[in-house]
């Protein structure tokens, strides 16, 4: 989840009340009366486009996903469920899923929404002038059919594991918008920053930098949200974010550990905001750049695990809230190995590995060299993330105590992506993955995903783990996948392409007026379209 920031409401198409401060806490369901008010979440980075499936980044993904809707949705407990599809059929041989639609679905500007809409964004997707890094679950695909309106057959070349958890957010694209439009300009068209959707939301503006606004639809077919507009603000210092919410100028945002345990603990804090704590859906890490001649050796970069030390950052930057992470699968699924080898803090142990390969101080200046060259490169990472610059202090302290000189640059969001992780323009990398419904991990480890746009962006190449994944994804049967990402994990785990630093703990705040939130597995935002406040609660309005 992406904690977003809100506008305090004095722009020209709105005004800002006063809340009221009895709340009618008996009420448990919301009256047509409580429709109204104006939601305000905020992000620490701007999005990158509005078209789904053709930006890998958090903060589009957020506004996508209340733009449009999906094939299927999550409930709280993370099990695939109906949405624009009704119900589904898969074949004897498990290559064939046959969705029923809903027939009572419309685009934003009121045209209907069939199944060619969902075959003319695969057509889109396979294109090779289409850039994303999902185009590899398309590509599984060896037809996609619209046989009537209402029903999707799509047909994979080979048996696909991941299948309903990958186009569970398909939703097509409006055939009838775009269909002059050249595959290579899809990314550039207009709808990529004025989108119509076909979800519960509707888009209204999007001041770059700034904000992106959203309306209830009125015509959606679960039901109009009872929240009138939700405004998304860029806000990339937390602190600031901090600041708007407690001046009650967003009603949403993730908190920092410091925050959550020491500055939102008073009486009156807690009469108007409303804080969760649950284990976050994905893991943090530091990545190497696998084509710098100083990271091949795997030796190296297993010195450096063990010279890091997981416990302290958790400890120094999470407060205690949070769990070392130890590979690229949830805690707890059934496809998480917990015995898989660990690194715990060693600094002799990291001298004596960067000896082996030959990183020695040869000339008493306490810093490692080889050929001449002493050991130093960059690490950087996303501006706004606090914790993430935290860390990036801590090992960098870590190892130059093993000496090894480390400098740290902060970049601004969409030139990080932009310039840097796109572009291979980096020693090493501090971000954080979120984990899907499936535990495979084609699409970040798998050697053909190393391309410009993809997500394999440390340029990690083995073969074996190239066939574990391949084999995870074509089998239905959990027992056998279970065997093949243990091995995975495994390897991982020996070759770290990945320092996995630690699994925070997600700490969202909301205003306590806010009804409907029904927190689970998913987390809190999954049913965000079922948030409402009661009538005499409501912060702000529309102007007419």
């Amino acid at each position: 989840m992406v904690a977003a920031c809100s506008d305090p409401g004095t722009g020209a198409d709105e005004k800002k009340g006063g809340p009221a401060l009895s709340l009618a806490k008996s009420q448990t369901a919301p009256t047509p009366e409580d429709f109204g008010d104006v939601f305000i979440d905020g992000s620490i980075g701007d999005a990158s486009n509005l078209i789904p499936f053709l930006s890998g980044d958090s903060a589009s993904s957020a506004v996508t996903g209340l733009v449009f809707s999906g094939l299927l949705k999550v409930d709280k407990d993370q099990n695939l469920i109906p949405d624009l599809a009704r119900s589904w059929d898969i074949s004897d041989d498990q290559r064939t899923i046959t969705f029923h639609l809903r027939d009572d679905v419309k685009w934003h500007d009121g045209q209907p929404w069939t199944a060619a809409d969902l075959v003319f964004q695969f057509e889109m997707m396979i294109h090779p002038d289409v850039p994303s890094a999902y185009k590899e679950t398309f590509l599984q695909i060896e037809k996609a059919d619209a046989p009537d309106d209402y029903t999707f057959v799509v047909t994979f070349k080979k048996p696909f594991a991941p299948a309903l958890a990958r186009l569970s957010g398909m939703g097509g694209l409006p055939r009838h918008l775009l269909k002059n439009t050249k595959p290579v300009d899809l990314i550039k068209s207009e709808l990529a920053r004025k989108p119509v959707g076909n979800g519960a939301w509707k888009f209204v503006d999007w001041q770059a930098q700034t904000k992106i606004i959203v309306e209830s639809n009125p015509d959606h077919y679960d039901g109009r949200p009872m929240i009138a507009r939700s405004i998304t603000r860029i806000i990339p210092d937390l602190a600031t974010q901090f600041l708007e919410l407690k001046s009650g100028g967003i009603d949403m945002m993730g908190l920092q550990p410091v925050q959550y345990l020491k500055q939102t603990n008073s009486r009156a804090f807690n009469e108007k905001y409303t804080k969760y704590k649950y284990l976050a859906n994905g893991y943090t890490y530091l990545g190497y750049n696998l084509r710098r001649p100083m990271f091949k050796d795997k030796r190296v970069r297993q010195a450096m695990t063990y010279a890091i030390d997981k416990n302290e950052i958790i400890e120094g930057v999470l407060l205690g809230l949070g769990k070392p992470a130890t590979s690229p699968v949830k805690y707890g699924t059934w496809a998480y190995k917990d015995d898989v080898k660990r690194y715990g803090y060693n600094p002799g142990k990291a001298k004596a590995l960067l000896a082996e390969v030959g990183w020695r101080d040869t000339d008493g200046d306490g810093v490692l060299d080889k050929d001449g060259k002493p050991f130093e490169f960059e690490i950087i990472t996303n501006q706004g993330n606090t914790l993430r610059s935290k860390t990036a202090e801590i090992i960098q302290q870590r190892l130059r105590k093993v000496g090894i000189v480390v400098k740290l640059r902060i970049i601004e969001w969409s030139a990080f992506i932009n310039n840097f992780i796109n572009k291979r323009d980096f020693d090493a990398v501090i971000l954080g993955w979120s984990l899907g419904l499936d535990p495979d991990g084609y699409i970040i480890w798998h050697s053909s995903k190393t391309g410009e746009h993809e997500f394999n962006f440390v340029s990690y190449s083995n073969k074996e783990v190239d066939e574990l994944l391949e084999k995870a994804r074509r089998t239905f049967d959990r027992d056998k996948r279970k065997k093949y990402y243990y091995r995975f994990q495994d390897i991982l785990a020996e070759e770290q392409p990945y320092t996995f630093l630690y699994v925070a703990e997600a700490l969202p705040v909301v205003s306590s007026r806010i009804r409907g939130i029904e927190p689970g597995a998913a987390g809190i935002s999954y049913n965000f379209n079922k948030w409402w406040a009661p009538k005499a609660s409501h912060m702000r309005t529309i102007a007419p």
